[in-house]
């Protein structure tokens, strides 16, 4: 059982706090497994490799108040409300597919005891009847493992759908209906109201509460102040020659840019909303740099490596192809 951990307070506070939290409690309290659930004013909350401006209607959000920040895991772009609970899960592991389908499937267990049809997606969402009702993103630290993802007890269904812009090949291949038919709120299975259900939450998940105290929450805010830098939320969006990208089931979109010297590979910068497993970019280049962008290179360059401790699921194969497609 989990322990849960509660502000001092019920003061309303922006989404990066909670972000900052979980590194605060990852970095500084002893315990094994730690929990906490968390609400927010309207936002939208996207991946950190991901670009703001393929991932983020800017001008619908500021039309309409709602805020929007980048995250440090990886992953997809998500909206958020007070009608919408954010859950955050600390843990030791160190294994990250372990780790998500240990918590996925506590999450699950917890649904099916209120007579719901849940279960965990091999994409590490939570389903009820098919439907996606929770999404998971996931942050190593060493020694620590964070996994953090909406539960939609309700929402605001228009501002999720228009605050986030998708991709152009999302919306040809499934379509903004789609995206509805896809996606359900525990408002629509359940009659109990949103506190009680947190209650439900609390009960079944946890055991033992740690309660933060003034001096925590300071630590926390100062934490909370690198998610509000402009070149944190903006991110960086390099000039490249040559780009490249797609969909792989399993993986999600993965979009690279790639600056060439002489035909061979200079820099490259990757987009998207997969689920890095360490710095990809980094470890990329750092195979990649000076190679000849075709496929015998690219085989020769990852022997002996595994795309897949990269970038959750993805083999060499699926890499080389993008990369020379």
């Amino acid at each position: 059982m989990m322990k849960y951990l509660s502000l001092p307070d019920n003061a309303t506070r922006i989404l990066p706090f909670y972000l900052a939290m979980e590194e605060y409690a990852a970095r500084i309290i002893e315990e094994d497994d730690i929990f906490f659930m968390w609400q927010v004013d309207p936002t939208v909350i996207f991946g950190r490799n991901q670009l703001i401006e393929s991932e983020v209607n800017v001008d619908y959000c500021r039309e309409h108040g709602i805020a929007f920040y980048r995250r440090r895991s990886g992953g997809g772009c998500v909206y958020a409300d007070r009608d919408n609970i954010m859950f955050s899960y600390i843990t030791r592991s160190d294994e990250v597919q372990t780790t998500f389908s240990t918590y996925t499937s506590a999450v699950a267990a917890m649904l099916r005891k209120l007579g719901l049809n849940a279960c965990a997606s091999e994409r590490n969402d939570v389903l009820i009847d098919g439907r996606k009702v929770s999404g998971n993103a996931f942050y190593h630290i060493p020694g620590r493992s964070i996994v953090h993802g909406t539960m939609l007890y309700d929402t605001d269904m228009e501002h999720m759908l228009h605050a986030i812009t998708p991709s152009q090949e999302k919306l040809t291949s499934k379509g903004v209906q789609s995206v509805r038919s896809r996606i359900t709120t525990l408002s629509e299975h359940l009659t109990m109201d949103i506190e009680a259900f947190k209650r439900h939450v609390r009960e079944t998940m946890c055991d033992g509460e740690i309660v933060l105290g003034a001096d925590d929450v300071a630590q926390i805010e100062q934490l909370t102040l690198p998610y509000l830098e402009p070149s944190f939320l903006w991110g960086n969006n390099p000039r490249c020659e040559v780009k490249r990208g797609g969909r792989i089931d399993g993986v999600g979109s993965i979009m690279v840019d790639i600056e060439l010297r002489h035909d061979v590979v200079h820099d490259l910068h990757l987009t998207g909303d997969f689920l890095a497993l360490c710095d990809a970019r980094e470890a990329l280049l750092d195979r990649l740099r000076g190679r000849v962008l075709n496929p015998a290179a690219l085989h020769e360059a990852l022997e002996g490596y595994d795309a897949g401790k990269w970038i959750m699921n993805l083999t060499n194969e699926q890499l080389i192809s993008l990369l020379t497609n």
